[in-house]
């Protein structure tokens, strides 16, 4: 039966584990505590030192604030449906994490790929980098990538929310947008090509200045190193490392190791048990 007024989902990928829901229920409560303790304070590291309000900064800040929205758009949900006995999920509440998702994919792409131009200016062109990666030029970098990322994917959920379902039951731990497109009773043409529109724009798009950033990065490695004794099947290798893996470990090379956020973190650690201290004293 077509309904285009679909009051709630039903998660089906969820099985009865009796009294090891609470188990599961506390380690996916304390990886969410996690990701929000440290993401927060990482944020706040960089909004409060002064030293760090720089482009590279900037973009780290942006990279833990969608790390922060991706997390709240899963744990929450995905927390009560491991205590609760019946699956279902509201169709708003699902639309919205549906949104959520794919918006923290999209910027998280994007995100990867201006640090990785930036690093491009940085390594490449560091006499030209203060006036072609300016604090107002990042600014705007990140609030294209946020208004982009939102703005593409409203699209999506509009398409998708006017299909009328013929069904209602999900095969998934949380909502996901193609399973939701496979419940319709009409045509999805214009859903799965815009769809897979979306997922060339997700992903091609970033992987382009990625690509770009990291051969020339390699091009000058291979200028102060003799590669000509370096068998050709290592150096693909190589390439493909620069280029496709290097930009997934961006977070940690601009994170933790960054000398100057781990010394304000470990300063700020430093006054908070020199207040704790003065405090007892004078108790």
């Amino acid at each position: 039966m077509v309904n285009s007024t679909l009051d709630y989902f039903i998660l089906s990928t969820y099985v009865d584990v009796g009294t090891l829901k609470y188990l599961y229920f506390m380690l996916t409560a304390m990886l969410y505590i996690v990701v929000i303790v440290v993401n927060i304070s990482l944020i706040v590291v960089i909004c409060m030192n002064r030293s760090l309000h720089e482009p590279m900064y900037l973009f780290l800040c942006s990279l833990f604030v969608n790390e922060l929205y991706g997390s709240t758009g899963l744990f929450p949900l995905l927390l009560v449906q491991i205590l609760s006995d019946v699956h279902t999920v509201p169709a708003s509440f699902c639309y919205l994490q549906i949104f959520c998702l794919y918006t923290y994919a999209q910027v998280e792409f994007c995100n990867l790929a201006v640090m990785s131009y930036d690093r491009y200016l940085a390594i490449c062109c560091p006499l030209q980098y203060n006036t072609r990666m300016t604090f107002n030029k990042a600014v705007i970098f990140i609030a294209v990538i946020w208004l982009y990322s939102f703005v593409k994917f409203i699209i999506t959920l509009f398409l998708n929310i006017a299909l009328p379902l013929c069904g209602n039951i999900i095969n998934s731990l949380y909502c996901h947008n193609y399973l939701v497109v496979k419940l319709a009773c009409s045509d999805t043409q214009v859903n799965n090509f815009y769809g897979l529109f979306g997922i060339v724009l997700t992903i091609l798009v970033p992987l382009l200045p990625i690509m770009f950033s990291y051969t020339k990065i390699l091009e000058i490695l291979q200028s102060r190193f003799n590669m000509t004794s370096v068998p050709s099947v290592l150096r693909i290798i190589l390439s493909l490392y620069f280029l496709l893996i290097q930009p997934l470990l961006n977070p940690v090379m601009y994170g933790m190791q960054l000398s100057k956020i781990r010394n304000t973190l470990f300063d700020f650690a430093k006054c908070e048990s020199t207040v704790a201290a003065l405090s007892v004293k004078e108790t």
